[in-house]
C-alpha cells in the first residue's frame, strides 16, 4: 500500500475556491474519512488524488511519488463511486474480473482472485447472478470487490452507502470496516454522516468551504473541536453554543453567559487563556449535551432553567431549556440537555443544572478557533 501527502492544494472552479491550501498526509494502511457538508471541496479533494481533477497550485504524492502529472490509470488507485455503475448485462463474477482481464490477466489468476474476494465480501453464491437481480448492499459489495481484486495501492470511496437504507448501511459499515483491517489498505473515504466518519475512521478530516478545519481521531474531532465549526458540525444534537462575556462578580471574574442569569466560575488557568483581545472579538461559550447534569433539586451550581421542549428519542431524552431572550432580536436562548427517560419533567417545570468543567469550551467569535 502507500502513503499520501497533499502539499498546499489548490483547486479553482472560475472565481469558486473549492479547495483552498490543502496540506495533508496520509499514512500507510491508514483509513482516512472526509467529513463536511455537502458542497464543501471534499470529494473535490477526492477527484483530485485520483487524478480525475488537476489543482492549480501544489503538489500530490502517492507513495513519495509526486503524480500530478500522472492519469488515473497511472496512479495505482481503485475508485469506488456513490452509484456503483455495475456492467448491466455481465453477471457479479465478469464484474469484478473485468478490471483484470483489461490487462489481460490469466484466466486461472483472474479465477483466484474473484472467488478470494467473493469469500471475503460473503458473496460467493451470488458470482451467477446479473446486478438487476441484486439488492443495493450487495451491488454495494460488488463495486467493492471490483475495486479490492486489482489490490491498488490506495482505495478512494466516494459516499458508496449514500444510496442505501438505514439497515444496509449499518451492515455494510461494518463490513468496510471489516475490509479494511484485513487488507491492510490505505484508504480515503467521503461522506457527510458524522455516524459512519466516527465508526470507521482511524483519522477524520473536517472540511468546510475548502478549507480542512481540523485532522484528528474521532474522539479528538468530538471531544476537543479546533474551530466553531468543528463543534457546531459535529455531534446529534451539536454542541450548545452560546454568547459570553467575562464579567466582575464578588471580587472575581466569572463567565457569563449573555443575556442570561447564569454565571460561570473559571480556574486561574482558564481565566489567564481569555486575553483583551479575545474579549473584544467576542466569546462563544460551548459544552455538549450529555456534560450538563439535570435534576428536579437545586444543585451546587445553582443553574435553574425551565423546560420549553422535550424530545424523547428512546435511549434518551433530548430537553429544550429557556436560559433567555436575546436583548436585540428577541429570540429565544435554548440550552440541550442529554437525559435518562426516567428523569420525569414536564414542559413549563424548573430544574437545576450541573455543567462538567473538564469539558466546556471556550471559542473567539471573530477568529472562529478554540481558545480552551
Amino acid at each position: 500500500m502507500a502513503n499520501i501527502k497533499l502539499e498546499n492544494v489548490v483547486k479553482r472552479y472560475g472565481d469558486v475556491v473549492a479547495v483552498k491550501d490543502f496540506n495533508l498526509e496520509i499514512e500507510d494502511k491508514e483509513f482516512v474519512v472526509f467529513l463536511g457538508p455537502s458542497g464543501c471541496g471534499k470529494t473535490t479533494t477526492l477527484r483530485l488524488i485520483a487524478g480525475l481533477e488537476n489543482p492549480e497550485e501544489g503538489n500530490i504524492f502517492i507513495d513519495g511519488e509526486r503524480v500530478n502529472d500522472l492519469s488515473p490509470a497511472d496512479r495505482d488507485i481503485a475508485f469506488v463511486f456513490q452509484f456503483y455503475a455495475l456492467y448491466p448485462h455481465l453477471n457479479v463474477y465478469d464484474n469484478i474480473a473485468f478490471p483484470l482481464k483489461a490487462v489481460k490477466v490469466s484466466k486461472p489468476e483472474i479465477d483466484t482472485h474473484v472467488k478470494r474476494v467473493a469469500e471475503i465480501l460473503q458473496i460467493s453464491d451470488m458470482l451467477n447472478r446479473k446486478p438487476s437481480v441484486l439488492s443495493g448492499g450487495e451491488m454495494q459489495r460488488v463495486a467493492l470487490g471490483r475495486a479490492m481484486v486489482r489490490q491498488p495501492k490506495v482505495y478512494l470511496l466516494d459516499e458508496p452507502m449514500a444510496n442505501l437504507d438505514a439497515k444496509i448501511r449499518v451492515d455494510t459499515r461494518a463490513e468496510i470496516k471489516r475490509l479494511q483491517h484485513e487488507i491492510g489498505a490505505t484508504t480515503i473515504f467521503v461522506t457527510h454522516d458524522q455516524v459512519e466518519a466516527m465508526s470507521l475512521a482511524d483519522r477524520i478530516a473536517v472540511i468546510h468551504l475548502g478549507v480542512l478545519q481540523q485532522i484528528g481521531t474521532p474522539d479528538e474531532i468530538y471531544n476537543k473541536p479546533q474551530s466553531l465549526f468543528v463543534a457546531g458540525f459535529m455531534g446529534m444534537p451539536t454542541m450548545n453554543l452560546l454568547d459570553a462575556e467575562l464579567v466582575a462578580k464578588e471580587g472575581t471574574s466569572v463567565l457569563r453567559l449573555r443575556h442570561t442569569d447564569i454565571h460561570l466560575q473559571l480556574s486561574p488557568e482558564r481565566q489567564s487563556g481569555i486575553t483583551s483581545t479575545t474579549q473584544e472579538n467576542g466569546l462563544v461559550f460551548g459544552i455538549r449535551p450529555e456534560h450538563i447534569t439535570a435534576a428536579s433539586q437545586p444543585t451546587e451550581q445553582k443553574i435553574s432553567a425551565q423546560v420549553h421542549l422535550i424530545e424523547p428519542l428512546g435511549a434518551v431524552n433530548i430537553l429544550d431549556l429557556f436560559l433567555g431572550t436575546h436583548a436585540e432580536t428577541q429570540d429565544p436562548i435554548l440550552l440541550r440537555v442529554r437525559a435518562h427517560p426516567t428523569f420525569q419533567v414536564a414542559v413549563g417545570d424548573t430544574i437545576w443544572l450541573d455543567f462538567d468543567a473538564a469539558e466546556m469550551h471556550l471559542f473567539d467569535r471573530e477568529t472562529e478557533q478554540t481558545i480552551w
